[in-house]
């Protein structure tokens, strides 16, 4: 018997889908950062032109990666809890 073990489990097309889009979902968090920063700094950028401030584009970029990393964190919760549901 070729290493074969009880516990792992043949390779099949599900597998290698469900492997690709754990993947997929892994890759979101190299464009959920950077997208999240950008956005809080458009946005205070913004808001210094309206309101004539030179200083409210850094609470942006700080409040967008604020959000990058909770966002982050919520997807690598979700991938975490999904391998522990494939693996009962």
């Amino acid at each position: 018997m070729p290493n074969e073990s009880p516990n792992q489990k043949p390779a099949t097309g599900k597998g290698a889908v469900d492997s690709i889009v754990r993947a997929e979902r892994l890759m979101q968090i190299a464009f959920i950062l950077p997208a999240a920063v950008v956005v809080g700094w458009l946005a205070g950028a913004g808001l210094d032109k309206w309101l004539h401030q030179h200083w409210i584009y850094l609470v942006g970029i700080i409040l967008g990666c604020a959000a990058g990393f909770v966002q982050i964190f919520r997807l690598v919760q979700t991938n975490e809890k999904q391998m522990e549901k494939d693996g009962e």
